[in-house]
């Protein structure tokens, strides 16, 4: 078969996958075969081409004041919660090369004749939700804190934002309820979306056991969070150059630690 789907009896893929106990050492190796499937696959121009016009247009719409402007970071910050949906065809191109078949990038847009499709549209629908509802959430911290304002330059909203109480207030808050949004997609899809792929189930089961995963090892999953959180900051440092390298690593790494985590 093209793509090579894994083929269970009905009785396998109702079953209860078991959850692994992981340590640092498996953060490292997971992020270490990433590194390798990048090296082997390299995708950085792919990604560079999607990126960049999304958020190069965010950003010079932003620039020319209004409303938009308050909105710019959570905008950015944002697509780290629909990037398990990015992702996708990353996990795809480690399962292929797993499976010592032949891979390219072109390998990605099987995903679109996944098994499971209907499960991973589902998922993703479900991201895009909870990113709008972070905009909203974020607007309203926004008039909470430093009120309606449409500043006519950047330049005034960042002296507002980092120059007076409410500003302030708002990068504490922004930040704190940011956190507790990502927190909350870590724990929904850093299996669930690698399970889907990796075989038949329906969407809640794999929500289910991606949460089972979160609960059994709370702190190398936090690690795991701030890992992700600060290579993706750095990565948006250089004018979001770097995300075309750290997205597709951390993609490929969170494929295999979906392996070390679930075991059926």
């Amino acid at each position: 078969m093209a793509n090579a789907w894994t083929t269970a009896d009905p009785a396998s893929t109702q079953a209860q996958p078991r959850i692994r106990h992981i340590t640092t050492a498996d953060l490292r190796d997971a992020l270490a075969r990433g590194w390798a499937d990048f090296q082997a696959i390299p995708t950085q121009l792919i990604f560079l081409s999607i990126l960049y016009p999304i958020i190069g247009l965010i950003a010079a719409r932003a620039a020319w004041g209004g409303p938009l402007m308050p909105l710019l970071w959570p905008l950015v910050s944002g697509f780290a919660l629909v990037g398990p949906v990015a992702a996708l065809g990353i996990y795809e191109l480690s399962r292929r090369r797993e499976q010592g078949l032949p891979t390219s990038w072109l390998n990605a847009f099987d995903v679109l004749r996944s098994p499971s499709i209907g499960g991973i549209v589902f998922l993703a629908l479900m991201l895009v939700a909870i990113f709008v509802a972070w905009l909203g959430t974020a607007r309203a911290i926004t008039h909470l804190t430093i009120g309606p304002v449409a500043p006519d330059s950047i330049g005034d909203f960042l002296g507002m934002v980092f120059g007076t109480p409410e500003g302030q207030r708002l990068i504490l808050i922004g930040n704190a309820v940011g956190f507790l949004f990502a927190v909350l997609v870590l724990i929904l899809t850093v299996v669930s979306f690698p399970m889907l792929l990796d075989r038949p189930t329906d969407p809640g089961a794999a929500i289910r056991t991606s949460v089972r995963a979160v609960l059994a090892n709370p702190v190398p999953m936090a690690l795991w969070g701030l890992i992700v959180g600060v290579l993706l900051l750095l990565g948006s440092i250089p004018a979001f150059v770097g995300l075309a390298v750290v997205v597709p690593v951390l993609g490929h790494a969170t494929w295999h630690l979906y392996r070390k985590l679930v075991a059926w």
